[in-house]
């Protein structure tokens, strides 16, 4: 589950190409029979449409058509083409639609699912909304969830007590695998882009380190 467009591919981009790698190495796409449930599902939480505000260029309606198209062309470099479930709850502000948010993604959720989303304490509020609702969620259905760390990477420092380092693990990426994120995250034009005067939203340094040779990921805490 990813609050913004472009989440899911700084995150865990990387992942998602090894899985979809897998599945078409284990399962070719003629066995696969029409209606047959995907294998990952995305579900966009927000469109976006406040990356830019104020901008002269982009209206929010416009910014956010243009985010889920940028969504759809990143995951297609990654295998994943799967429709994308967008909840469309307003940028920014979803923290208001919190209860709404864990009644959604509880009735579609299983218990042999995994989901994958934002840190609850990533350090954006939308971010730690979706944490906390699909915590919630997972808790009531009995899934797994698996938090990913996006904005942590840019006020974290080596060591740091507010992260929790014994549930962090590392996934080693193959040069296929960065190569596909990288290309996904190219997709992101709106948000690589100068805005008139105004730079880009991800500018190179925070690029740098979202597109390392391997992503993390907190697990749930070890049974006692």
């Amino acid at each position: 589950m990813a609050p913004h467009p472009d989440d899911e591919v700084v995150g865990c981009g990387g992942l998602l190409s090894l899985l979809a790698a897998r599945r078409r190495a284990t399962r070719p796409v003629s066995s696969v029979s029409r209606g047959t449930a995907p294998f990952v599902e995305v579900i966009g939480v927000t469109d976006g449409d406040a990356s830019h505000p104020g901008s002269t260029n982009w209206t929010p309606e416009r910014l956010a058509a243009r985010r889920r198209l940028e969504r759809l062309r990143g995951l297609r470099h990654l295998g994943i083409r799967a429709p994308v479930h967008s909840l469309g709850l307003p940028d920014g502000r979803v923290d208001s639609h919190e209860r709404s948010l864990v009644d959604v993604l509880s009735r579609r959720l299983r218990s042999d699912d995994v989901v994958i989303t934002t840190w609850r304490h990533d350090g954006h509020p939308d971010h730690e909304t979706v944490g906390r609702a699909c915590a919630e969620a997972v808790r009531a259905v009995g899934a797994t969830l698996i938090e990913m760390p996006v904005w942590t990477w840019h006020w974290a420092r080596p060591g740091d007590a507010a992260i929790p380092w014994h549930r962090l693990r590392q996934l080693s990426l193959s040069g296929r695998a960065l190569e596909d994120k990288w290309l996904a995250l190219s997709e992101h034009r709106s948000q690589l882009t100068p805005d008139g005067e105004r730079p880009p939203v991800l500018f190179p340094e925070a690029v740098d380190r979202l597109l390392r040779s391997a992503e993390f990921y907190f697990v749930p805490e070890p049974s006692a």
